[in-house]
């Protein structure tokens, strides 16, 4: 086994131990998985930066259920990751297609790596995805109307709802905040999570983008099932629960290399 997939098993049995148990100090976790404290310390401070967990004075514990990392923060963590699956999805996306795009760091990678493609009809809520795309000059822009979230460029609430409610797109492009091992899609907003769900009704397919650090991870608000959407995008493989459920609902798993 290579140093990296050491890592990363002992990443995710930190993440399912403190799940299951609760709080754990840094001494309890270095005894369980048989490293150093200075490795667990290492660990959990990884963690944290990919939003898995939330640090405390000496261990660590689940991350907000209700409260998502400030934006500029989101905007660097796992950013090559969000930039292969961007990349992986743009293979996917034909010219002349139409599509919606929801909020969020991953999709506004997805919106980067449409620059070149012919043609697009883009209906989206979030002003950073149609700020990228304006770039592109064969890019038809719709943009929702309702109320700006200041700190990242969202638009949402009852207005953005019922604009987007208005058409009927080929691929919605989404993101969302956490997976949970049951196949409940997560975010932590509701007036988001209803823009997304918006998107889901009226999008022929639905292509989920999501980086590893989104599978269990906490939030409170549910958009939604696995069995809603046609594809997920990823940068690892998902755990044997979610891949499961994605095999039973005919839904596709593109994995980024």
């Amino acid at each position: 086994m290579s140093e990296k997939q050491g890592n990363d098993e002992r990443h995710n049995g930190i993440v399912e131990l403190v799940a299951k148990q609760g709080f754990q100090t840094m001494e309890t976790l270095a005894r369980h998985f048989g490293v150093t404290v200075q490795t667990i310390r290492r660990d959990v401070n990884f963690l944290a930066a990919e939003g898995r967990l939330s640090r405390y004075r000496g261990g660590a514990g689940l991350s907000s259920s209700i409260e998502n990392m400030e934006y500029e923060r989101r905007q660097v963590v796992n950013l090559a990751a969000k930039q292969r699956i961007a990349a992986r999805l743009a293979r996917d996306v034909p010219d002349s297609a139409s599509l919606f795009i929801n909020i969020g760091t991953t999709t506004e990678q997805a919106a980067r790596a449409l620059l070149s493609h012919r043609n697009l009809r883009v209906v989206t809520n979030n002003i950073n995805v149609a700020k990228i795309l304006s770039d592109n000059p064969q890019c038809s822009i719709v943009m929702a109307g309702g109320k700006v979230r200041n700190r990242d460029g969202a638009v949402i609430g009852q207005l953005a709802v019922q604009m987007l409610e208005q058409f009927r797109a080929d691929i919605g492009i989404i993101g969302v905040s956490g997976i949970d091992k049951d196949g409940g899609l997560f975010d932590y907003d509701l007036d988001e999570v209803m823009c997304t769900q918006a998107i889901i009704r009226n999008s022929r397919r639905v292509l989920l983008l999501a980086d590893h650090s989104k599978f269990g991870r906490p939030a409170m608000v549910k958009i939604g099932e696995l069995t809603q959407i046609s594809a997920l995008y990823t940068d690892a493989p998902p755990p044997e629960a979610i891949a499961a459920l994605l095999s039973s609902a005919g839904a596709t798993l593109e994995i980024a290399p």
